[in-house]
């Protein structure tokens, strides 16, 4: 049995946090047999293949969709390629113990699914394979968001964008070891905790830098396009409307980037009925999102986080 080097680290910085009182997590391992989530009609793949990985080794290139149910369970989901999400794999249980969990592309040439979690005021890195969990730093309850969102300014690797609990919303930019460098504010606003969604994974208007797609209070869903700087109040540019309706009553707003295989970075959306919805990207600016399509009829209100 193939075992992914994500659990075990987790674990150990649980219990090394919690002075050994969760103990729960299991080590992630290949498929098995397992109840169906939402929707799940396909068998789970067991060809030996990391999860994580599967994707990738389907020749797809596209990033998972990982799922944390409300009793702490971590569940993958491997994208069709066409639109829509294969039967989740079980990944195990004892996740509620991070107060957040990021995934990003970064470890063997940007092909392996890593982890950012944050236990307490302390945020970790684990790479999918060949790495040992790293202490990035303590401070960080000082945030109330952490996002994963692509390359925003420049660096080869995904960047964290961080939401600050006085409202401020700052940048991590992303190194090949999983580090970050120093944070840059990234607009001069501390009006971000009245945005209920701050979402993205890639290029959402066409110019080749990855974007923030928000939800403000009123349910209208904005992007701020990424200016590529790394500069103090100027990562992002000017917000663009991209929906006045439609938004406000949907439960979950999440992105993996491309989900459909056509290289364009796509959302997703759960109403309160728990059906999943897929908002397939046009890479246009000034109508950045095609109609919906629902990839999911139930079942997706289970999850408190979506990744």
């Amino acid at each position: 049995m193939i075992r992914i080097s994500l659990s075990r680290p987790l674990r150990r910085a649980a219990a090394l946090a919690l002075a050994g009182a969760v103990t729960t997590v299991v080590a992630l391992t290949t498929a098995h047999s397992e109840p169906p989530g939402p929707d799940a009609a396909a068998a789970v793949p067991t060809d030996g293949a990391p999860l994580l990985q599967q994707a990738a080794a389907d020749g797809t290139d596209l990033l998972p969709l990982l799922a944390r149910g409300k009793d702490g369970h971590l569940w993958d989901y491997e994208a069709k390629g066409a639109g829509g999400w294969k039967a989740r794999a079980d990944l195990g249980t004892g996740y509620s113990v991070a107060t957040a969990l990021v995934q990003a592309d970064i470890s063997d040439n940007g092909r392996g699914n890593d982890l950012y979690f944050r236990i307490g005021g302390t945020l970790y890195y684990t790479a999918e394979r060949g790495n040992d969990t790293k202490v990035l730093g303590t401070g960080w309850d000082q945030y109330n968001l952490l996002v994963s969102v692509g390359n925003m300014a420049g660096s080869a690797q995904p960047d964290l964008v961080a939401r600050g609990t006085d409202g401020q919303l700052w940048l991590y930019q992303g190194k090949a070891d999983g580090t970050l460098s120093a944070r840059v504010r990234m607009k001069d606003s501390t009006g971000w905790n009245g945005m209920s969604v701050i979402a993205g994974r890639g290029d959402y208007t066409g110019d080749g830098i990855a974007d923030l797609v928000t939800r403000n209070s009123a349910g209208s869903l904005l992007i701020y396009p990424g200016t590529g700087k790394a500069t103090a109040d100027a990562v992002l540019g000017t917000s663009i409307t991209a929906a006045t309706s439609g938004w406000k009553d949907y439960t979950a707003v999440v992105s993996t980037g491309d989900n459909t295989g056509d290289g364009k970075a796509d959302l997703m959306a759960v109403d309160t009925a728990g059906a999943l919805w897929l908002y397939k990207g046009t890479g246009t600016a000034s109508a950045p999102f095609g109609a919906r399509t629902q990839i999911g009829t139930s079942g997706w209100t289970q999850y408190n986080l979506l990744f």
